[in-house]
């Protein structure tokens, strides 16, 4: 258990009220009770924070004196003060290095390093100190994963792609497939185009459950530093993606798009290829980017739900939406030669 003053302190908070009530762990507002530290950051969850059981909270300086009968965290970013908060709470469990009998080695592994029953490893991959590689990981040939980095269970990193430090892969992942390179017969038959290029990651990047990145096909997939991806996402050959950009999940990118830095991708985003997205780029959940964004801001494409008849409806006057175009420029004609027949300019 940690004392709130020192939770303030390290974290960088204000403290109100009683520093020397102890905490356990994070939780909401409503699950909240006794050596409980609940966190407000929605003002539509007000109500909330005036009932909850929870023994500190984190809030807002707008906020510190709705709750003044229990102690306070006061900071200008509660959620990220939250996030902090459980990280503390939730520490990464502990590293125990060793090969397992089971796996199958073919490098050489510092002693920090943990390997589990049924990985591979081959030969000449690179092994960074304190790297985990969870239970039926592949790693392939020449590949090198940086120091801290984990792997989970049924991760595939295939031959010479790269992983920078502290990284976090999750269970399912493909680094390094080939992308989908064809070339076509007169006949109609596909050629397959090698695919020689790898992926290469930077530091403390997070890769979700079954996302796949593949491999470049002459140049390189990178993926840069402080870049989180979610759980199945497909990432093409030849893509860049700028430093500390979010992507949530079920979203896609074509080859050779290029994304930059702190851009925030919703989910179900499709993004074609050969197309470039500035830096700060906001994008709101299954927008199709037809063509490049050169200008910063928040870009939306997908429809809000809307009743079934309400759909019908709506959906049959954009049928005719030509149409009626059509009828509005003829009318616009007929008043422009009522008003000269007036003798108005």
């Amino acid at each position: 258990m940690l004392r709130i003053d020192e939770l303030a302190a390290r974290l960088g908070g204000e403290l109100a009220g009683d520093g020397s009530v102890r905490l356990r762990r994070v939780a909401t507002l409503e699950q909240a009770g006794e050596g409980d530290l609940a966190f407000f950051a929605n003002p539509k969850y007000l109500g909330q924070l005036k009932t909850s059981r929870a023994a500190a909270f984190i809030v807002s300086p707008a906020h510190r004196d709705v709750v003044v009968d229990r102690p306070r965290i006061v900071t200008a970013d509660p959620y990220l003060c939250f996030a902090r908060a459980s990280q503390l709470f939730n520490p990464a469990p502990p590293l125990i290095p060793g090969v397992h009998p089971l796996a199958s080695v073919r490098c050489a592994v510092p002693a920090t390093a943990a390997i589990d029953a049924g990985a591979v490893v081959e030969e000449g991959a690179i092994i960074g100190e304190r790297v985990s590689i969870g239970a039926n990981c592949y790693v392939g040939r020449a590949a090198r994963i940086g120091p801290g980095t984990r792997l989970a269970p049924n991760v595939t990193i295939h031959a010479d792609c790269v992983l920078g430090a502290n990284c976090i892969v999750h269970s399912g992942a493909v680094i390094g497939a080939d992308g989908f390179g064809f070339a076509r017969e007169s006949s109609g038959a596909w050629v397959k185009i090698p695919q020689i290029g790898k992926v290469v990651i930077g530091d403390d990047v997070e890769i979700g459950a079954n996302t796949s990145i593949d491999r470049g096909v002459l140049d390189d997939t990178v993926i840069g530093n402080g870049v989180k991806l979610d759980n199945q996402i497909q990432i093409a050959h030849n893509v860049h993606i700028g430093e500390h950009t979010v992507m949530a999940g079920s979203s896609g990118v074509a080859g050779s798009a290029r994304i930059g830095a702190r851009c925030i991708i919703g989910g179900q985003v499709g993004i074609v290829g050969h197309i470039s997205i500035a830096d700060d780029v906001v994008i709101s959940g299954r927008t199709l980017v037809s063509k490049s964004i050169r200008v910063r801001g928040v870009y939306t494409g997908g429809l809000p739900q809307q009743t079934h008849a309400e759909w019908v409806k709506n959906f049959s006057h954009l049928r005719h939406l030509d149409a009626l175009a059509n009828k509005i420029r003829l009318l616009e004609r007929r008043l422009e030669k009522q008003e000269k027949a007036k003798g108005k300019p």
